[in-house]
């Protein structure tokens, strides 16, 4: 499974963008497919993901009432539409999938099999 991550860019704080996510060479329907970023010096900070294929999202803390993930398996793409971005968003963004978690896992990089390449996105004050 290849991902491509795109969307990411400059915007202002209080400002919105979508991110996506493709898939190609497979499908992620039942697989469990996330959000994760990463900011120079840190360890890569899980945002939100689909665990197994489910409807329901879930979300770190930091974002959660900011950030809204969708899916559509008919195009195997997955969203992450964030609003009300703040500077500490800033970071590189990248989608992931893994086939194997378990739901306590959905926050550990190691778990996810497949990486897309990331996009960055920029908040600025």
């Amino acid at each position: 499974v290849q991902l491509q991550a795109s969307g990411g860019g400059f915007v202002q704080a209080g400002d919105s963008l979508r991110l996506s996510c493709a898939a190609s060479g497979g499908t992620f329907s039942r697989d469990t497919v996330a959000w994760f970023r990463q900011t120079p010096g840190k360890e890569r900070e899980f945002v939100s993901a689909f665990f197994r294929g489910g409807s329901s999202a879930h979300y770190a803390h930091s974002v959660k009432g900011r950030f809204t993930a969708s899916r559509d398996n008919a195009k195997n793409t997955v969203y992450l539409q964030m609003t009300s971005l703040k500077p500490e968003d800033t970071a590189v963004y990248y989608c992931a999938v893994g086939r194997r978690l378990i739901l306590s896992s959905i926050g550990s990089v190691n778990a996810y099999d497949y990486w897309g390449q990331g996009t960055q996105v920029t908040v600025s004050s």
